[in-house]
């Protein structure tokens, strides 16, 4: 088993970046990780702004982002802020929850059913985990995502105020769904989430996570890291759904690891912030683990979406299967980039990547650049990938058997995009994909 190797690339600065955060050492929350926060700020201040001449950054300018305008929630500033709405609360993977988290600005609620407490499952809010299982949260954190992976990387490392820590031990069947709600309303807020799941050898679970805001006049922005490990044999479904709202600029660094034998479906869901840069790495570690990978995004107005995706095949016999569909209206814009690679040994690796976009508007742009790095001789990895316009064929003959315009548009948009929901085992998670076509089509 082979890591990638690292690349080191000097670049000369020729653009201006956004301005600075007015941030300070002493906005890192105290408690038992002080010593690893202060170390991700310390790599935080060290690295400049992202800028469109970073190869990862060509095609997101973030020279409006009002970086020191932002300031930190105090603790239960939830109680002065738009509550969390019911429909988030809802179960979308089954009807009931084993446990949900509320993460609320300056707060967060917790839930957990006694008899997976009593199997040593932990499913806590970050803080908690700090005070209740430091040893287990130090060995843990920052070992799939580390600060060194960029600018938000080490700010969501150093500030995360909020977060979650779902551990499962070895052999444990998660029966019953968990779930969390990252909920950031707020005007010139930044919120700042770290999600550690921890899958033991032999252990499944099922967890669906979401982060969302209501729309409101200015800006706000979050910054989060996901970390991943789904161990020998192990079994993870993660539903992961962006809601942020259309004022929100929105980072992430997520990264999952599966060794032996492992299996991880992971599925995202985009419909939300003002603008998304999202870096996601499957690493399949172990010889025969399996990974798939599931995206679905609609993006209208003015939104910006850009999904940065990498297939890390490190061991031989594995296997993994990414498909991003996405529409786009009125001026918006995604960026999918994505990558398969593959380590020198790493033999008969099954390695696919997709990524179709439908273009409903003349002023919409999706740019969609597939790669292969291949450094093994026996392997079967293929890529593709598409923007198209809506056929006018479709339309014109359900138009002809008396169906509306929109309501035709809407019929050609689900069927283009049935293959992800095809993908997709849980009716809630189907059903709210599907009203979001809705709302965007209405729009």
């Amino acid at each position: 088993m082979q890591e990638k190797p690292k690349v080191s690339v000097t670049r000369t600065r020729r653009d201006s970046a956004a301005n600075e955060f007015s941030f300070t050492a002493e906005s890192i929350p105290n408690g038992g990780l002080k010593d690893v926060r202060a170390k991700a700020w310390n790599l935080f201040t060290k690295f400049s702004m992202p800028i469109t001449n970073d190869e990862a950054w060509r095609r997101t300018d973030l020279r409006l982002l009002p970086a020191s305008d932002f300031r930190i929630p105090k603790e239960g500033a939830f109680e002065d802020l738009p509550v969390v709405p019911e429909l988030l609360l809802q179960p979308l993977t089954g009807e009931q929850h084993g446990g949900q988290i509320t993460l609320l600005p300056g707060g967060s609620r917790v839930e957990l059913d006694p008899d997976l407490v009593s199997k040593g499952v932990i499913f806590t809010d970050i803080l908690t985990a700090e005070r209740e299982h430091p040893e287990l949260l130090n060995r843990l954190i920052g070992t799939v995502v580390k600060p060194e992976d960029g600018k938000f990387a080490a700010l969501a490392s150093a500030l995360a105020q909020n977060g979650v820590l779902l551990y499962v031990p070895k052999n444990v069947k998660v029966e019953t769904p968990l779930h969390s709600v990252l909920w950031g309303p707020g005007v010139d807020l930044a919120h700042f989430s770290h999600l550690i799941v921890y899958v033991e050898d032999g252990a499944s679970v099922t967890y669906v996570h979401e982060a969302a805001s209501p729309n409101e006049t200015g800006h706000a922005m979050h910054a989060g890291i996901v970390e991943i490990y789904v161990g020998k044999d192990a079994n993870l479904r993660f539903v992961e759904l962006q809601s942020w709202g259309r004022h929100v600029w929105n980072f992430s660094h997520e990264r999952a690891r599966v060794e032996r034998g492992g299996n991880l479906d992971w599925i995202f869901g985009a419909v939300g912030s003002r603008l998304t840069k999202n870096f996601s790495d499957l690493d399949l570690a172990g010889e025969g683990a399996q990974g798939r990978m599931s995206g679905f995004y609609f993006t209208d107005g003015t939104q910006h979406l850009d999904h940065d995706t990498q297939q890390n095949h490190l061991a031989p016999h594995t296997t993994s299967d990414l498909l991003f569909k996405g529409a786009l209206k009125g001026k918006s814009r995604s960026v999918w980039q994505g990558m398969i690679y593959v380590a020198p040994g790493a033999q008969k690796t099954d390695g696919y990547q997709a990524n179709r976009n439908l273009v409903l508007d003349d002023q919409a742009r999706a740019d969609s650049i597939p790669g292969l790095e291949i450094l093994a001789d026996d392997v079967r990895c293929t890529h593709g990938a598409t923007v198209g316009k809506l056929e006018k064929e479709p339309l014109f003959y359900l138009k002809s058997r008396g169906i509306p315009q929109a309501d035709a548009e809407q019929l050609v948009v689900e069927g283009f995009f049935d293959p992800i929901m095809q993908r997709i085992p849980f009716e809630g998670v189907r059903e709210r994909f599907q009203q979001a076509i809705k709302d965007k089509l209405s729009r």
